[in-house]
């Protein structure tokens, strides 16, 4: 009874002969047919923008409700916190609004990408200027 635990391969690996195989998507321009064509990304910049400002402003006020019930509590508590509570007021202030802005902005890339793949004409063909969507049946 001899072990070989010199394989890479795992069961739960999908074998190459095995996965569907999914063609690109034609990306030619539909006016000229010519394959210089970029993606916009429209959605997907405002997406990001709007996204971390809404992320900052919730991270921000989040983290300043939390400094301010903390600092009541630290006041209860002792008479040595009064010299620490603005410096840890303002650093969780900043720590919320950057994991807020962060967060925003992820998934508002994430929802603008949809909607550019979805709804906007994302492609600009770069021989003619003309912008067009791609379906991607």
């Amino acid at each position: 009874m001899h072990d070989d635990f010199t394989s890479t391969t795992f069961d739960d690996e999908p074998f190459p002969e095995h996965e569907a195989l999914v063609a690109a998507p034609r990306l030619d321009c539909p006016t000229c047919q010519s394959r210089r064509t970029i993606a916009q990304d429209t959605g997907k910049k405002a997406g990001a923008a709007i996204g971390a400002v809404a992320g900052v402003a919730s991270g921000i006020s989040g983290a300043l409700s939390g400094a301010i019930t903390g600092a009541e509590i630290g006041m209860a508590m002792a008479v040595a916190v009064r010299a620490t509570m603005p410096l840890g007021i303002v650093a969780g202030a900043i720590l919320g609004g950057l994991s807020g802005g962060i967060a925003g902005c992820t998934v508002g890339a994430a929802l603008g990408e949809a909607v550019d793949e979805s709804i906007l004409r994302n492609r600009r063909c770069l021989a003619c200027g003309q912008a067009f969507s791609f379906s991607r049946r």
